[in-house]
């Protein structure tokens, strides 16, 4: 039997193209980063670890290199999207520590040579932390 066009289920509203674009960044950008922990430059990000990480190096670059890939992936299907995007932006939080670290350990990596770079890359992890959540935030 076949329902009159009143019954159909209602279409989900169309998501901002920018949200869209900042989730799609953000997963690329984390897998990327993650495929890279475990693989190309597995050796630049161990020498980024602090010094007060109570963990072996290579342990803790390839655990945050998985934990990237799963959020990355996991942002990149859409599915879950404000969970997903929470996870991110928490993952951004937890490892700023580490970031301020480089800077004050004056850790050089990634062409983070200078003090001045180095301050530079730590504004951008509340950007990251902002496209995570803006990016998966309903509309």
């Amino acid at each position: 039997m076949s329902h009159p066009s009143h019954f159909n289920a209602p279409t989900p509203p169309k998501r901002h193209p920018l949200r869209t674009l900042s989730r799609l960044g953000v997963g690329g950008l984390l897998t990327y980063a993650g495929i890279g922990h475990l693989t190309f430059v597995r050796k630049e990000f161990q020498a980024q670890v602090p010094e007060w990480v109570p963990l072996d190096d290579d342990t803790v670059v390839l655990l945050s290199g998985v934990a990237e890939i799963v959020l990355g992936t996991a942002l990149l299907s859409g599915r879950h999207k404000k969970f997903w995007g929470r996870s991110a932006a928490a993952f951004f939080a937890a490892i700023f520590p580490g970031n301020v670290a480089q800077f004050v350990e004056r850790k050089d990596g990634f062409g983070l040579d200078d003090d001045r770079k180095r301050a530079i890359r730590l504004l951008f992890q509340p950007i990251l932390v902002g496209l995570a959540l803006e990016g998966t935030r309903e509309d």
